[in-house]
């Protein structure tokens, strides 16, 4: 799964809600530049763990508390609320050092022993099955895609036993110390937490309950810190304007826009503040105060691709679709390889409604799909190029890929049922149409057998 999901926002793809028998379905974000901050830090750690980076699922939950795990094998999930409040990029990479122990040690975060193991599975199809729905209207945080959810259930669902978490911060500090990284970050985390132990349960962050802190622990830890060469190392300079960016960006997206300006004040001429602000004002749809702010950072920074990303947001959503097209042109230039700032040009080559414009959005969106398969919200808009271009047969083909994914396979085998009869039978497309058809086919006799069968009982 390559997908998270994110925002309210009018207009966007919505999942079907759950039954009230069903687990709630967390809330989680998609941005290029939060992922790319969080790949940067983890894949050091990953190699040395031996585990292949581009394996392991990056997905973040909208939860102002501190958590963050590892689920289903190789899935990390991690909280807004850990990304905001680490104090510096050393405490963020000292918790995914320790939740990269967790994965290299194959550990599984278990449930409370008075939960059924078909309400565990329940809840990993949940989570994961909501990551594979997300229908990103942009690659953005701004402007993400919304389900449906209620994340309490989920502060309390999983921990781990004390023997793996004194394993995983054994791993965890081998990876640090592989990687030439202060192990304090960690240690000053276990502080953070420490405090949070003296409360009431129903008062604690997740990350207390789901992650049992020992004395034990946190010795072993300190000890580390006091014989290891690398303790009084740095934080790479680039990892703590990184950390400031992404701290400042989820603040500014997140949080009223009233309280981002109370907090980056109009006196604070740091880079991180002006973001923020700049989001803030644009959220606030101040874009007479937006605009300058991010122009002068784009002034600054004429090769970060992030900037002219929000630029071509910011424009886009106020009705200045031309405009974008500059912006997003240029942040693909700078970063050609992200699938999600594509997915952003495509869809506003789209909207434009210019024919001339429907090769670019199709080529953009290909690209996107071809990196993220199972990403829906890229094969919907891959469909409507190919459709308005007269291209059918490749329409219904992405149309079935995306309705497969959204969860609707009468329509996935629908689509690509038309999708066969107009493609060449031996084209690619073609044959994974029949792929479509066939799983979805299954799937369907699957929900209909489970339905006979709750009739019986």
């Amino acid at each position: 799964m390559r997908f998270l999901i994110a925002l309210f926002v009018a207009g966007c793809l919505l999942a079907k809600p759950t039954e009230a028998a069903e687990p709630p379905q967390p809330t989680m974000i998609r941005d290029a530049e939060i992922e790319n901050t969080i790949r940067a830090y983890a894949t050091p750690l990953f190699v040395a763990a031996g585990v292949a980076p581009d394996a392991v699922h990056v997905h973040i939950v909208v939860d102002k508390t501190l958590n963050a795990y590892v689920a289903d094998g190789l899935n990390l999930f991690l909280y807004t609320g850990l990304l905001t409040r680490t104090e510096n990029a050393n405490q963020l990479i000292g918790v995914m050092a320790h939740e990269c122990g967790h994965i290299a040690g194959g550990h599984l975060v278990r449930r409370d022993t008075d939960v059924t193991a078909y309400e565990i599975g329940s809840m990993f199809a949940s989570l994961l099955g909501a990551a594979a729905m997300v229908a990103s209207r942009r690659g953005d945080v701004g402007s993400a895609v919304a389900m449906a959810g209620n994340e309490a259930a989920m502060k309390s669902f999983f921990s781990y036993t004390r023997g793996q978490e004194a394993a995983a911060d054994t791993a965890g500090m081998k990876f640090l110390d592989a990687t030439q990284q202060s192990a304090k970050g960690l240690l000053d985390f276990f502080k953070i937490i420490g405090d949070q132990e003296l409360l009431v349960t129903a008062q604690q962050d997740p990350y207390v309950r789901t992650h049992p802190l020992t004395q034990d622990r946190i010795e072993f830890v300190r000890h580390h810190v006091e014989t290891s060469p690398y303790s009084n190392t740095p934080p790479r300079p680039e990892y703590a304007e990184m950390h400031r960016r992404l701290r400042a960006k989820l603040i500014a997206f997140l949080d009223p826009p009233v309280q981002t300006l109370a907090r980056y004040k109009a006196s604070d001429p740091s880079l991180e503040a002006r973001y923020a602000r700049s989001i803030a004002y644009y959220r606030h749809a101040n874009l007479a105060d937006a605009l300058p702010l991010i122009d002068g950072l784009i002034a600054e920074r004429p090769r970060d691709p992030y900037f002219y990303e929000l630029k071509g947001q910011m424009l886009f959503e106020n009705g200045r679709g031309r405009e974008a097209l500059d912006a997003y042109r240029q942040a693909v230039h700078l970063l050609p390889d992200s699938p999600l700032i594509r997915i952003s040009l495509g869809q506003v080559l789209i909207e434009q409604e210019d024919p001339s414009l429907l090769t670019e959005a199709a080529e953009n969106l290909r690209f996107a799909t071809h990196s993220e398969p199972d990403n829906p919200f890229a094969w919907n808009q891959m469909s409507i190029a190919y459709g308005r271009s007269g291209n059918e047969g490749m329409a219904e083909y992405a149309m079935a890929e995306y309705a497969f994914l959204a969860g609707k396979p009468s329509e996935a085998v629908y689509h690509a049922g038309k999708a066969r009869t107009l493609l060449p039978r031996s084209s690619a497309a073609a044959l994974r149409a029949q792929d479509i058809r066939t799983e979805a086919e299954v799937q369907l006799r699957q929900k209909a057998g489970r339905l006979g069968k709750d009739r019986t009982d």
